[in-house]
């Protein structure tokens, strides 16, 4: 084990936590005090920090979603399910009561686009109760979802299962599409920022005084 912890980065007490978790397969035993890991260990370690260190998940909910991964006969639908529920606040995608303004637009958008989505997607709700909450504050410039919102929500759907179609590899299709759910939100709010001061730039900047 002092050899994994070594390889991996992740020290000996977190990896007999994983084990006794289940997030971390058991080793090869060998001899009474012996067990053998391989690289296959030195890999899983690595997914589970990111899930929880960077992806911010609780290790019960890790729990479920490796455990997804590791069901080959689950189709990927059910897998994206399970990763967009891990990464969803549980306060905020709660069942809305009732209707609501945000429910409506939601669903207009949808059909709008032409999306074929469930009415059990997690999205749908928050969504919903952030363009709710945005009415609440009087912000009505920001409750709705403009063309170019959802134009490009589209978009990095798209290029997030060209990312899943690049290997034929049942269990690497799970993972990709783990990992991308998961730590994809981190990526495209980072991305956001970074293009919003370019355009802020572009459009507020005062411009520079001639000399």
């Amino acid at each position: 084990m002092s050899q994994l912890c070594e390889a991996s980065g992740v020290p000996v007490p977190s990896i007999k936590y994983y084990l006794r978790e289940g997030l971390l397969p058991s080793g090869e035993r060998t001899s009474a005090n012996q067990v053998d890991y391989s690289d296959a260990h030195v890999e899983r370690l690595h997914l589970i920090r990111a899930l929880i260190d960077v992806g911010g998940l609780p290790v019960a909910t890790a729990g479920r979603v490796l455990a997804a991964v590791d069901s080959p006969d689950l189709p990927l639908s059910y897998i994206f399910g399970v990763a967009q529920y891990a990464i969803s606040d549980a306060d905020l995608y709660d069942e809305l009561e009732g209707p609501s303004d945000g429910t409506a637009i939601v669903d207009e958008t949808i059909e709008r686009m032409g999306w074929k989505v469930t009415d059990e997607n997690p999205g749908r709700r928050g969504a919903a109760r952030i363009l709710d909450t945005y009415a609440r504050l009087g912000r009505d410039e920001l409750a709705a979802i403009p063309e170019g919102y959802a134009k490009g929500a589209e978009l990095i759907a798209r290029a997030d299962l060209a990312a899943v179609a690049t290997t034929s590899d049942v269990r690497d299709m799970a993972e990709i599409v783990v990992v991308g759910t998961v730590l994809g939100d981190g990526l495209v709010a980072s991305l956001r920022r970074i293009a919003q001061e370019h355009v802020s730039n572009e459009m507020f900047a005062n411009p520079r005084s001639e000399s």
